[in-house]
C-alpha cells in the first residue's frame, strides 16, 4: 500500500483518503497493469431484470420501420373493411370508436414501456461515460508514468554525461 500511496501522491495532487472510488480503482488497475474493461453491454445486461430487457425489447420493435409500416397497414385494412367491405354490418362503422379505443390503451401500454426504456438508456448512458471517465483517466495516468520513466532515463543520462566530461576535464588537466 505504501506503493501506492507513492503512486497517490506522484500523480494525483492530493492524499490517498481524499480519493473518490473510481480514482482508486483506476489507480489500482494501472499499478496491477490490468486493462479496464468497457464491455458496457455485458455489465448492464447482468443487472437487467427481466421486465427491464422486455421494456427495452418493446421499445426496440414499437420503434422501428417494421412496425409503423405493419401499424399502418393494419390501419388502412381496418377502415377498409369497415367501411366498404362490411358497410352495411360493419362492427365497427365511421367514426371508428373501436379502433380510438384500441389505439388509445395501445397508447396507454405502450407510453410508459417507452419510458423505462428511455430511462434505462439514460442509465446506460451515465455508465458508459464513467467507463469512458475510467479508461481517460487510466489513460493519463500511463502517459504521466512513461513521462516519469523518460525524465528518469534523461536525468540518469545527463548525470552519465557529467561523468564522461568531469573523467575527461581530469584527464585534460592531467
Amino acid at each position: 500500500m505504501n506503493n501506492l500511496s507513492s503512486l497517490v501522491h506522484l500523480h494525483f495532487d492530493k492524499s490517498a483518503n481524499e480519493l473518490g472510488d473510481i480514482e482508486k480503482r483506476v489507480l489500482a488497475k494501472a499499478h496491477a497493469r490490468k486493462v479496464i474493461s468497457t464491455d458496457i453491454n455485458a455489465a448492464l445486461s447482468a443487472e437487467s431484470s427481466f421486465g427491464e430487457r422486455m421494456a427495452d425489447n418493446i421499445a426496440r420493435i414499437g420503434g422501428s420501420w417494421a412496425f409503423i409500416t405493419t401499424f399502418l397497414v393494419f390501419l388502412a385494412v381496418w377502415c377498409v373493411v369497415n367501411t366498404i367491405i362490411l358497410a352495411t354490418g360493419a362492427f365497427d362503422p365511421y367514426p371508428f370508436i373501436f379502433l380510438n379505443l384500441v389505439l388509445s390503451m395501445v397508447a396507454a401500454i405502450q407510453a410508459p414501456i417507452i419510458m423505462m426504456s428511455q430511462n434505462r438508456q439514460a442509465e446506460r448512458d451515465r455508465f458508459e461515460a464513467a467507463k469512458d471517465y475510467e479508461v481517460n483517466l487510466k489513460a493519463e495516468l500511463e502517459v504521466l508514468s512513461l513521462h516519469q520513466k523518460i525524465d528518469m532515463q534523461v536525468m540518469t543520462e545527463i548525470a552519465a554525461l557529467r561523468e564522461d566530461i568531469a573523467k575527461l576535464t581530469r584527464k585534460l588537466g592531467d
